[in-house]
């Protein structure tokens, strides 16, 4: 594929992070136009736009202007010009931006089902972990132009281990870390962001961790265990602070 991008292109499509159906066209129409410059032909088109409207909820507002949908009507629009081809790899670019929380779940149920269905290959790329967690088969974690890690978000997740202790300190979260390192209670899988302080519980128990914590003294102001959660991944491997 390297060598022949033009057949890469021909078994790919792309959903970009910004919108690029055109709003002046109704819904069909901007079907059909992407249906065109793929080359297949009008009376395979207008079968493929018959039988995916109803999957992807655009039978009601097909004929209408773009310039009416919701956001995340020209979400689902474009996902399923995308799919007019019938494509072997589809790229997702940040899907759900800018999408309420009940969209974007629809939204990510629907490409979970087309992928369950078809065996398409997606690749998404998303600043929203939960979503990676909940499609992928594999994550990687870019950070600073290099991939710091790739694999299952299970594996990835018990690197972490099953509990993290979180506790947010008011004074020096820097001297805080400090100080639980020297106890031998934070390791060097812990993270600070803020006031903020993520430390694995590992094999250890988590009330004796916090018996620990109360020991040295830090007072936090709040102080939780919980599972972790691919965020936690990400944090204890690009550092202490966030990439923009």
């Amino acid at each position: 594929m390297r060598r022949d991008p033009i057949l890469a292109r021909s078994v790919s499509a792309v959903v970009f992070q910004d919108p690029v159906v055109d709003k002046a066209l109704t819904g069909r129409r901007n079907l059909r136009v992407h249906a065109h410059l793929w080359g297949l032909p009008p009376d395979l088109t207008e079968r493929r736009i018959e039988a995916s409207a109803p999957d992807f909820g655009l039978v009601e507002i097909l004929d209408r202007p773009v310039a009416t949908y919701s956001g995340g009507q020209r979400r689902r629009l474009e996902l399923a010009r995308a799919l007019l081809s019938e494509p072997q790899v589809l790229f997702l670019d940040e899907p759900t931006v800018g999408l309420d929380p009940r969209i974007r779940y629809e939204l990510l149920d629907l490409v979970a089902g087309l992928r369950a269905r078809s065996g398409m290959t997606v690749l998404l790329t998303t600043h929203y972990l939960d979503e990676a967690e909940r499609l992928c088969d594999r994550v990687g974690i870019m950070h600073a132009g290099s991939l710091v890690a790739l694999d299952a978000p299970a594996r990835l997740l018990a690197d972490v281990g099953d509990e993290v202790l979180e506790l947010r300190v008011d004074a020096d979260p820097r001297a805080a870390m400090a100080a639980l390192r020297n106890a031998g209670i934070a390791g060097p899988d812990a993270f600070a962001i803020g006031s903020t302080i993520t430390v694995p519980v590992g094999g250890r128990g988590s009330g004796e961790l916090a018996a620990a914590v109360a020991d040295l003294g830090l007072r936090p102001s709040a102080m939780s265990v919980r599972r972790p959660t691919l965020n936690d991944v990400y944090l204890r491997l690009t550092g202490d602070s966030l990439a923009a």
